[in-house]
């Protein structure tokens, strides 16, 4: 089982890129950065849709573009995996976002993971013209299309909310058919529907996604005749022991990303050597 990072990277915290190669220096397998593009000051939509939930941390609307930040990161480092977690696709331009997620392939030779989300935050998407209801329907629409110009020398692509004639658009990802694309959220019907159409991989946020809700995502692909073997089980925010992380890999998560605190850079580093060791506590697990 391998064992990543997530941090909100912002102008108060750890610098990324030398959180990235801390990170690689340690062993761990990947660093996964999140993204809102701003924030409303409105704050009608409670933190991840929940009404009891406390009140959204400023990092939410201080983080770094990840794009911008994983590409640094890609310069300084050669082995550890880059990847959005998560990527707010419903309320991205697909043909642009296209191009970020094949340019930084591209320049990481091939260690992008592109981690996608549908989004809970209403006022943020109404800004960039994305109707919440319609999110999943233009998550899904927007991801063919973007496979589409990742796999074509000359790419088209027609549907209810994404149309574009013949193209050419260059790099294409090193990863073949582009990065492995992983959903992360929880998993009711229609999300492990998704899963299984048109992703890689899954990864739910520990104590609040009901991990049983795998079970679903197993329906979901043999009613397509996929082998659910192919989807990757993954899970943010792991309590971090060797006995829990082991009863995880035993369970078939292949990846579990612990989460670094919100803090100045010494109370990160502090964390970042405290988590180092379980890297190699679970490696073969």
């Amino acid at each position: 089982m391998h064992l990543g990072l997530t941090i909100f990277p912002t102008d108060q915290t750890i610098d990324p890129v030398e959180l990235a190669r801390a990170a690689e220096a340690r062993g761990f397998e990947s660093l996964w950065f999140p993204e809102h593009s701003h924030i409303p000051t409105s704050r009608a939509t409670p933190w991840g849709g929940n009404p009891a939930a406390p009140p959204l941390p400023e990092h939410y609307w201080r983080t770094h573009d990840p794009f911008v930040a994983l590409g640094a990161c890609a310069a300084v480092t050669s082995e550890i995996k880059l990847a959005t977690g998560i990527c707010l696709v419903a309320q991205r331009d697909p043909i642009h976002t296209a191009k970020e997620v094949a340019s930084l392939d591209r320049i990481s030779k091939g260690r992008f993971l592109f981690g996608i989300g549908y989004g809970w935050n209403k006022e943020e998407m109404a800004h960039h013209g994305t109707a919440y209801g319609e999110r999943r329907a233009l998550l899904r629409e927007r991801i063919y299309a973007m496979q589409e110009l990742w796999t074509h020398d000359e790419a088209s692509f027609s549907g209810d909310h994404v149309t574009f004639s013949s193209s050419w658009a260059w790099p294409k990802p090193t990863q073949e058919g582009g990065p492995p694309i992983i959903l992360g959220g929880n998993a009711g019907p229609k999300t492990a529907a998704d899963i299984a159409e048109f992703c890689d991989g899954w990864m739910p946020i520990g104590g609040r996604h009901p991990l049983e809700k795998w079970d679903l995502v197993v329906e979901a692909c043999e009613q397509i005749g996929r082998d659910p073997e192919t989807v990757e089980r993954g899970l943010f925010g792991a309590a971090p022991s060797v006995e829990k992380l082991t009863a995880l890999a035993e369970s078939g998560m292949s990846r579990v990303v612990m989460v670094l605190p919100q803090g100045p850079r010494d109370e990160v580093m502090a964390k970042l050597d405290e988590f180092a060791p379980l890297v190699a506590a679970v490696a073969d697990a």
